[in-house]
């Protein structure tokens, strides 16, 4: 019996149209990654497991995929080892390398590596697919594209005010007008952490924070007590949950609340910084929102943190994000190396485009004239003119079965309508004799007999 094909979950086919869809979102991309300056790079699909691993948390090392010793890799684990059924020490007997989880720490060993050849500061972009052993559900898939623009060797903020801009030109550029740039900063919530005496439990607590606009603050503040949060900093914390307002306002609530902060203190200066810039600047169609609650990449993000998010009433996680990371580098060995990034979530993006039906209608045209086939003589005269069409810019093909009866030229026909081919050009024996060409418009049906230089113009 024959085996029923299948592809592992969590990954897709595209079909001609869902590549064309693709494609217009990844030119729209590099488009501006290349105007704000950002040069191409590509790495390995797989990395040494050493590389990626610890770099993610407990959870992202858990979603990383390993890939298996070649050979009989079993042969060299101890009895010993293989029964004790310890599945984190025999992964590290069987497999040396792993799928790429995110672009990010790649291209931090990339910039060590290559240390000698950059010039700092170094602008990077990276287009290319990434793989996460996560559980698929809407928008959320283990094989997929992510599109990143990273510099490194630079301290500078205007490096997060032009990053706030590259989002805001890029998802203009789509037509995705409105969307909304979260933006935060890790010495922020270090800060709230050290004034409710809380350092120790930075992630429990932005964890839990996280939490407010899901479960309420009554239960985040029962969450903070369960994960050891003294109840004394937490009653310090009431202005928090009330916080609202427009940017500047929220700033000047959090001065407040971070007045005996050093680091608290300076993630405002941070942020009143990039927000003046802005203000100054100005935005196309985006909107920028201060999100106390925003915690995302703590792991490795020390200063900025971004989430881009769909404009109001798509129901979609986030479609970007990002931030500043001060010495992601150093886990490489080369120290003090400031970096700041953003990805975009090529998929999300996707989805939420064609909900919206915000992708041209042209994108998705290919061949924009078809010559039916009625034999070897005709097909040869077709084809000489199907490469002047193409030397023209025009995508052209022949069909290549030779009709001999009425059925075959109605499915050539409907070959035609089904891949929504706008003209079609018929030439037998009087077109040849008087080098000229029937040409049909499939959606009016109207057929007109043309010399070439004319069926170029009219198919332009």
């Amino acid at each position: 019996m024959a085996q029923k094909p299948s592809i592992p979950k969590g990954t897709r086919d595209f079909n001609p149209e869902q590549v064309a869809k693709r494609n217009y979102i990844f030119s729209t991309i590099k488009a501006q990654f290349q105007t704000f300056g950002f040069q191409p790079i590509e790495t390995p699909s797989f990395e040494n497991s050493d590389t990626l691993m610890g770099k993610y948390g407990e959870e992202g090392d858990r979603l990383i995929f390993k890939i298996l010793n070649s050979g009989d890799y079993l042969s060299k684990l101890s009895e010993d080892l293989f029964f004790e059924k310890n599945s984190s020490k025999i992964i590290a007997q069987i497999s040396e390398k792993a799928l790429r989880y995110d672009l990010t720490v790649p291209f931090a060993r990339y910039v060590v590596q290559h240390q000698n050849e950059i010039d700092f500061p170094f602008k990077r972009y990276q287009m290319q697919p990434v793989w996460r052993a996560d559980r698929p559900q809407k928008g959320r898939f283990r094989e997929f594209y992510q599109c990143d623009a990273d510099v490194v060797g630079s301290n500078s903020l205007w490096q997060e005010v032009e990053f706030i801009q590259l989002y805001d030109t890029i998802f203009t550029s789509l037509g995705l007008k409105g969307t909304i740039i979260k933006i935060n900063n890790r010495k922020i919530l270090s800060g709230i952490a050290e004034v409710i005496r809380a350092s120790d439990k930075l992630i429990d607590f932005t964890v839990a924070l996280d939490k407010l606009d899901k479960i309420g603050e009554e239960k985040v503040k029962e969450e903070m007590l369960g994960k050891g949060i003294p109840k004394s900093g937490i009653d310090k914390l009431q202005p928090l949950f009330s916080l609202s307002g427009n940017f500047e306002s929220q700033i000047e609530s959090l001065k407040g609340i971070l007045s005996t902060s050093e680091e608290g203190k300076k993630g405002i200066e941070e942020l009143d910084f990039i927000n003046n810039a802005i203000n100054s600047l100005g935005l196309k169609t985006a909107n920028l929102q201060l999100d106390i609650t925003l915690a995302r990449g703590l792991n490795y993000y020390t200063g900025a943190i971004f989430e881009v998010s769909a404009p109001d009433g798509v129901k979609m996680g986030s479609i970007g994000g990002g931030g500043r990371y001060d010495d992601l580098t150093g886990v490489f060995g080369l120290k003090n190396v400031s970096g700041v990034g953003v990805s975009f979530g090529l998929d999300r993006i996707y989805l939420v485009l064609e909900e919206l039906g915000l992708f041209p209608e042209t994108i998705s045209k290919s061949t924009e004239v078809m010559f039916i086939n009625f034999g070897d003589k005709e097909a040869l005269f077709c084809l000489k003119a199907i490469k002047t069409l193409r030397e023209a810019g025009i995508n052209a093909e022949l069909h290549p079965d030779k009709i001999t009866n009425g059925k075959h030229m109605k499915k050539q026909m409907n070959y035609a309508n089904k891949r929504s081919i706008p003209f079609v050009v018929l030439v037998g024996g009087e077109e040849m004799n008087k080098s000229i060409y029937t040409l049909k418009d499939m959606k009016s049906g109207e057929q007109i007999k043309v010399p070439l230089d004319a069926l170029i113009n009219l198919v332009k």
